[in-house]
């Protein structure tokens, strides 16, 4: 099975298994090689969304809201995630989006093994010294970080590039 259709019967799986009222969409589901992460969109407490709020009860009402909804699904949400790992062999992460604002309440954080020459070590040698990074590991996921939110648009040409790929060699003479 290919990455693209692993990632449909994950979402499908997802859709169908997850509690109608707990999202006001389908979950956002994305897959690597160790990890998937759900992401559902809850809808914005009436006190945020009222024409009256300031900036800071809004922000207090949205974080309140989020924090209610980890608590009470908390139960399920785990025994939901068990059953997906046993199903299909990866952990999973939970996470919402609301008001605009993306929290995630569980990730994997996974080691990657790397090489790097003497100018790459001395750019993470230089973000720890800077106070930029506790350590070279955290230097290094910020440098990822950074370059995922400025090259988002060329990602995703990538990744839709890649979806092709797969699609072609799963419609091509099997071996």
């Amino acid at each position: 099975m290919s990455t693209n259709e692993a990632a449909e019967q994950l979402r499908g799986w997802f859709s169908g298994r997850l509690p109608d009222d707990w999202f006001e969409a389908p979950p956002e589901v994305v897959l690597d090689r160790e990890e998937v992460s759900v992401v559902g969109r809850l809808a914005e407490p009436p006190a945020a969304e009222a024409a009256e709020s300031s900036e800071a009860e809004r922000a207090g009402a949205i974080a309140g809201h989020v924090q209610r909804f980890r608590e009470e699904t908390r139960d399920r949400r785990i025994a939901i995630a068990r059953e997906a790992e046993r199903r299909f062999g990866h952990k999973v992460s939970w996470g919402v989006e609301c008001g605009g604002e993306r929290e995630m309440f569980t990730t994997l954080s996974v080691p990657v093994m790397t090489r790097l020459r003497q100018p790459e070590r001395r750019v993470l040698d230089t973000l720890v010294e800077a106070g930029v990074a506790r350590s070279r590991s955290d230097a290094l996921a910020w440098c990822v970080r950074l370059v995922g939110k400025n090259t988002d648009e060329w990602l995703s040409e990538l990744r839709t590039a890649l979806q092709h790929v797969e699609r072609a060699r799963a419609a091509g003479p099997q071996a």
